[in-house]
């Protein structure tokens, strides 16, 4: 299976003899935009052109999957590369941003006193979603299912869509919670529009809201909690956060009007 390796292992208590176990592989992955490499990130070599594509649509840098015209997946290096060919138009934009990014000296976040100025411009989200939180255990005790890595070595986060009956159509696991939500919203965008909401194992970040929403996901469950700075976002792009999401339990933490909740 991709992304997997064996390591010979000692066990407590039993230090005299080895045993094979396995561990997840991670490997830099560059994104090359028209021969111009832009960003290197630590993946699970899997998925990578659902990764490129999620990334793609997540920063902004294409608004549609049409606005890449070809993608090539090879090896390079210690790591691999993932080369993209945009159209001109989206690479003119991306050259642009790199030139104004190098420009800029010091810490670009230092000094910075306006949530605009480091947040992505986000359009607001439409409210067209509703959840049911009597579905929600049933789809967290899906997760598992979309992390054939995770089983196997506890080491991967997982994101996933679920649908208001609880099922859960597209997953994808990583060692970073990010690119397995970049993953994932790589599959949604080819897979088409459809009713739900992600779901996440990991806690929820600004980024994590960020990307979501730049993808026009209007409700996010996260596993674990959100940040104070993930709920700020998620407030002003009228996303629904939702923390803590284990059986039984759920913290709606921003536009609860989405969330239906027959106990209430």
């Amino acid at each position: 299976m991709a992304g997997l390796r064996q390591c010979p292992v000692r066990q407590r208590g039993q230090l005299t003899r080895s045993e094979p176990d396995w561990l997840a592989e991670e490997v830099p992955v560059a994104l090359v935009y028209n021969g111009i490499s832009h960003v290197v990130m630590m993946a699970t070599p899997k998925e990578l052109e659902q990764f490129a594509l999620g990334f793609s649509l997540s920063e902004g840098i294409i608004d549609h999957p049409a606005e890449i015209y070809g993608m090539d997946v090879m090896p390079a290096c210690n790591g691999m590369e993932v080369h993209i060919e945009l159209s001109s138009r989206r690479f003119m934009a991306l050259k642009e941003h790199r030139r104004a990014m190098a420009g800029r000296t010091g810490c670009g976040v230092c000094g910075v006193e306006q949530l605009d100025e480091i947040a992505k411009p986000i359009s607001p989200l439409p409210f067209t979603q509703t959840w049911p939180l009597e579905r929600l255990d049933q789809a967290l005790a899906q997760l598992k299912s979309v992390q054939p890595i995770g089983r196997l070595t506890g080491c991967t986060h997982a994101a996933a869509w679920i649908t208001p009956a609880g099922e859960l159509t597209l997953g994808c696991e990583d060692v970073g919670r990010h690119v397995a939500l970049d993953k994932l919203l790589g599959y949604r965008a080819r897979a088409g529009a459809m009713p739900g909401a992600v779901l996440v194992s990991s806690r929820a970040s600004y980024e994590m809201v960020q990307k979501s929403a730049m993808c026009g996901v209007e409700i996010l469950f996260a596993v674990s909690a959100a940040t104070a700075l993930a709920v700020d976002v998620a407030q002003r792009c009228r996303l629904t956060l939702v923390g803590f999401s284990k059986p039984g339990r759920a913290t709606i933490y921003t536009h609860p009007e989405r969330i239906l909740d027959s106990k209430s």
